[in-house]
């Protein structure tokens, strides 16, 4: 990955989800439903004005989508607090002791009283309307690398529910994950490089897992950044999960706001200017009356109608690649899907294809009165959506003239982003006057000091004196979510290798992790369980991997079932006797004349045959034992 210090601009912000016994502001429990869902509702929201009269932008966008909202939740993970029946309660104590905890490790001073705020948020994942937060600390510092990262803010609020299902006119949300607290640390935007942006995560992760109360797994932490570059804009990207894709993703932001400015210059040499793009929607139905493009005809079978805008001397423009796999006309497409609640936009760059000919191009172009170096846009749908959409297209359209918009993206699986809404402004927040100020004591706080657990410089020092671990191994293991699980697994299963057991957590779950298992699901009793059979000599150390991957794919499943259905019982050692027996004969020839030399060879053969039958240290003196016998 090249960096580059002299364009790049980001600040990250790290969230992760506490680990504690209740829900923010209710007794809840702090874990995902397993039952099926017992209730449901639904809700539409709408934007309200902040204390000085203004009106959220990016709230206002959300409410023209016009979206409903289905709730459902089950007794066990949600209650009337979520459901926005019952006021909330008190802050949860323990998770404002954690934040405190991170905060005095982060060098940040905290707040002499805690507010909660506000933060309106009406695109469903709320049910409320709004996100409840409030800031613990601020004016930290960490050291990465040997340059001082200022910490703006350390927060503490409600996380989200989770999306289950998304329709054109409706989203789904379960709230069993409303209301799970969740720590957010802010850096200022200082950060220059892709590689100093995950050195940062990383380092702030680690000081996280110290204080051993964040949850681990898929959708326990994700980073957000904001990403600018010399001329660029200030661009959010939200929900980035995993830290090896922190730097692709400022990488490719920079890029596409860098080939976002060639476009601008591109427009500027045509001479175009944002009064040359007429909202002048032209109706092209008729043209596509025996179109074999499948969108078309299913929107003129349901009454839609197909409108065309012209963008006068765009003509290759719209096509134009920013990043691999994401051009101008997807830009376009991403504002009309959400303004207009459209399925995409078809534009002349791309065309002919999607069953659109030639012929019908020719005679677009002659009905919306293009020239030579013209480029037009069609939307497919009922009247009013397709005008919003194409209304939406004409707004980037224009921003191409003269800016990169600010706005806020969500993280892709591949590094790339996706529009979601303008920017947020300060007139999202206002106080919340259901939940009183918690003053933050002298006496909690010196209580809390006493109490601080070690950093991580000390904990890998501790790695490797207490267990004789390697640089990197500890490394591994601090850097990892399963420190805690180690030194409960070598608490409890002292026959164990300590350096084993860290290589399994780390380079085997990671493996395990590419090849598509679900390591994060399998429960931490579940893996202490596997340490457990193989201290007591139940199963060897080298069934471990299929053992995982058994009880990954059967999350009800035992450790008994796992064993029978792999096979995996353990030779008595009279079987293990025989089996080597069987191969010192089969060899017979080789001992003679090679005496205790042959162990390599012997030892070899019957690890192929009882690999995961049977611990190879006890092989391997069974096999020494028989081999010097024979020579006396």
């Amino acid at each position: 990955m090249v960096d580059d210090k002299e364009s790049i601009k980001a600040g990250l912000e790290v969230h992760r989800q506490l680990d504690t016994k209740h829900k923010l502001f209710c007794a809840c429990p702090t874990f995902l439903g397993e039952l099926e869902p017992e209730q449901k509702f639904l809700r539409r929201f709408r934007p309200t004005q902040s204390e000085l009269g203004q009106v959220d932008r990016a709230a206002l966008f959300e409410f023209n989508r016009g979206k409903g909202i289905n709730y459902e939740y089950d007794h066990q993970t949600a209650c009337l607090v979520e459901c926005d029946e019952e006021p909330p309660g008190l802050l949860e104590k323990e998770a404002i002791e954690i934040c405190l905890t991170a905060a005095l490790l982060l060098n940040a001073r905290p707040v002499d009283e805690i507010h909660v705020m506000r933060k309106i948020v009406i695109d469903g994942s709320n049910t409320t309307g709004f996100q409840r937060t409030c800031v613990i600390a601020m004016n930290g510092k960490m050291e990465v690398d040997g340059k001082t990262i200022p910490i703006d803010q350390i927060s503490l609020e409600e996380d989200a529910a989770r999306k289950t299902t998304q329709t054109r006119d409706t989203t789904g949300y379960r709230i069993d994950r409303l209301g799970i607290p969740l720590i957010e640390v802010t850096t200022a935007p200082v950060l220059q490089t892709p590689t100093e942006v995950e050195k940062v995560a990383l380092a702030i992760g680690n000081i996280l897992r110290t204080t051993r109360k964040v949850k681990r797994g898929l959708g326990s932490v994700r980073q957000d950044l904001n990403i600018s570059i010399p001329n660029g804009a200030i661009v959010e990207i939200k929900g980035v999960q995993e830290l090896e894709l922190l730097g692709k993703v400022v990488k490719l932001e920079a890029d596409r706001q860098r080939a976002l400015l060639e476009v601008r210059e591109e427009l500027k040499k045509r001479n175009v200017h944002s009064e040359d793009l007429l909202r002048n929607y032209v109706d092209v139905t008729d043209l596509f009356k025996e179109t074999k493009a499948r969108v078309f005809k299913e929107a003129i079978s349901h009454n839609g109608v197909v409108l065309g805008v012209k963008l006068p001397k765009f003509a290759g423009i719209i096509g134009k690649e920013l990043i691999p796999g994401l051009r101008l006309g997807t830009e376009m497409s991403s504002y009309a899907i959400f303004s207009g609640g459209v399925g995409g936009i078809f534009h002349s760059d791309e065309l002919p294809a999607y069953g659109i000919t030639q012929d019908e191009i020719e005679k677009t172009k002659t009905s919306l009165k293009l020239e030579p170096t013209d480029a037009f846009v069609l939307v497919a749908d009922e009247y009013v959506r397709a005008k919003e959409a194409l209304s939406a297209v004409i707004d980037r359209a224009v921003d191409a003239i003269s800016k990169i918009p600010e706005e806020t993206r969500n993280a892709t699986p591949d590094g790339t982003s996706k529009f979601i809404r303008p920017r947020p402004s300060a007139a999202r927040m206002y106080p919340e006057t259901d939940v009183p100020p918690t003053p933050i004591t002298d006496e909690l706080m010196h209580n809390l000091i006493s109490q601080l657990p070690e950093k991580p410089e000390i904990t890998i020092a501790r790695l490797l004196t207490k267990y004789l671990l390697n640089q990197k191994l500890a490394k591994q293991l601090l850097d990892s979510d399963y420190l805690q699980l180690f030194e409960t697994i070598i608490a409890s299963s002292p026959n164990v290798q300590p350096s084993f057991v860290a290589t399994f957590l780390t380079e085997t779950s990671k493996s395990l992790e590419r090849e598509g298992v679900p390591v994060d699901t399998v429960p931490d009793e579940k893996i202490r369980n596997m340490f457990r059979l193989v201290n007591d000599g139940e199963v060897a150390k080298e069934t471990m991997p299929e053992l995982l991957k058994w009880q990954a794919k059967n999350p009800q499943g035992t450790m008994t079932e796992a064993i029978k259905s792999l096979g995996l019982r353990m030779l008595s050692k009279t079987e293990l006797d025989s089996v080597i027996e069987r191969h010192i004969s089969k060899n017979k020839k080789l001992v003679e004349e090679k005496g205790t030399a042959a162990f390599a060879s012997i030892m070899g053969s019957v690890m192929a045959e009882v690999r995961g039958l049977a611990d190879p240290k006890v092989v391997t003196e069974i096999v020494k034992a028989r081999l010097t016998k024979d020579m006396q």
